[in-house]
This record gives structure tokens, C-alpha cells and sequence, in this order.
């Protein structure tokens, strides 16, 4: 089987401004911090290219 390299730019930035996003919601002291979460996991599976 052909493998082919996936573009995971675009995922890699997305994944570092949620982790922005996340670390200055825990400096602030966030209420629904948790909400940020599953965006931080999902980008940084996909531009790993695990899914």
C-alpha cells in the first residue's frame, strides 16, 4: 500500500494557539477551563496523525 504524507500544518497551528488559549485561561484563573480541553487533546492528535 502507498503512503502518503498528510499536510499538518494547519493542525499544528491550531494546537499551539489553544495551548496559548489554555495557558493564559489557567493564569487567569479560568471558571470553564475545561472547555478548552478537547480542543487542545483533538489538535494535538491530528497533527500528530494519529486519527
Amino acid at each position: 500500500m502507498e503512503q502518503s504524507k498528510k499536510n499538518t500544518g494547519l493542525y499544528w497551528i491550531l494546537f499551539l494557539l489553544t495551548a496559548v488559549v489554555f495557558g493564559v485561561a489557567v493564569a487567569k484563573h479560568f471558571e470553564y477551563l475545561t472547555l478548552i480541553l478537547p480542543f487542545l487533546c483533538t489538535f494535538f492528535v491530528k497533527a500528530l496523525d494519529i486519527m
